[in-house]
């Protein structure tokens, strides 16, 4: 793990969930795509958004999303449709910046390798984001970015899952900052009915290697299953729901983000 100052980008996203810990409770991590449903749409969703989630999730649109379930594949698609372009997600975070949010992006590595890694880490850090979540980028692949990264301060954010072995679990959250992303179940992405039973276990085997924050995500859809994981983890990461929601306009996405955040809290 990088050892980045406190006012770094990684630095600053490690503060956001001691925060949230000195207030005894989890952080909201809220996911939303960039450019989703247009642009000035997207804009709008964004810093709403803002007002809820400790941390946002901006997430780039891709013509193959191979991880993504139906609802993220829908939003990214209509994104493209609508003419996203990989630029577009910088401008998404500077409107979470300008509105007094925190963000990070979470991509797959074709889009930013296509831009160009360092540039994208340049403007990423110029445009107030802290970090990114590239699932498809292995910690043993990823010299190129960490690199960039490094010299932005940027966070790079990892993935652990149930099938993470203890050799592997020691090698991903060694290589990542800011916090580690804990997908609670296998598979694509989708709000799940019930949070995997299993989510407590991961986060409890994510600990034994590292004192990074951990976050779950995957599955979480209202704010009971919010305060669930609250009790646990230190993040509640939600993306398919809210995606549901601004579907049905600004006041349904903000009424889920503020069930979210009270749920997070205990409320």
């Amino acid at each position: 793990m990088a050892a980045f100052s406190s006012d770094s980008p990684a630095g600053a996203l490690r503060d956001v969930f001691a925060q949230a810990r000195g207030e005894q409770r989890a952080a909201f991590i809220g996911y939303l795509p960039s450019g989703y449903p247009t642009k000035h749409d997207s804009d709008e969703l964004m810093a709403c958004l803002a007002s809820y989630a400790d941390v946002i999730e901006v997430g780039i649109p891709f013509s193959d999303p191979m991880m993504d379930g139906p609802v993220i594949q829908e939003a990214g698609m209509a994104a493209l449709k609508a003419g996203f372009r990989v630029k577009d997600s910088l401008s998404s975070v500077r409107k979470i910046t300008d509105a007094g949010g925190r963000s990070v992006v979470m991509s797959y590595w074709n889009p930013i390798l296509q831009y160009g890694p360092e540039k994208y880490a340049e403007e990423l850090a110029e445009s107030g984001g802290l970090g990114t979540i590239i699932p498809d980028l292995l910690p043993e692949e990823s010299t190129r970015w960490a690199e960039a990264c490094h010299e932005h301060g940027l966070a790079p954010i990892y993935l652990v899952a149930p099938s993470t072995s203890p050799e592997r679990m020691a090698l991903t959250v060694g290589a990542g900052d800011g916090f580690v992303y804990a997908a609670s179940h296998m598979g694509v992405t989708g709000a799940q009915e019930s949070v995997n039973s299993g989510a407590r276990d991961l986060v409890n085997r994510v600990r034994e290697h590292t004192d990074l924050p951990v976050a779950v995500g995957l599955g979480v859809s209202n704010g009971q299953q919010a305060a669930e994981i609250a009790q646990y983890a230190d993040g509640v990461i939600v993306g398919s729901a809210l995606i549901r929601a601004a579907k049905d306009g600004l006041r349904s996405l903000e009424a889920l983000a503020k069930e979210l955040s009270e749920g997070v809290r205990g409320d």
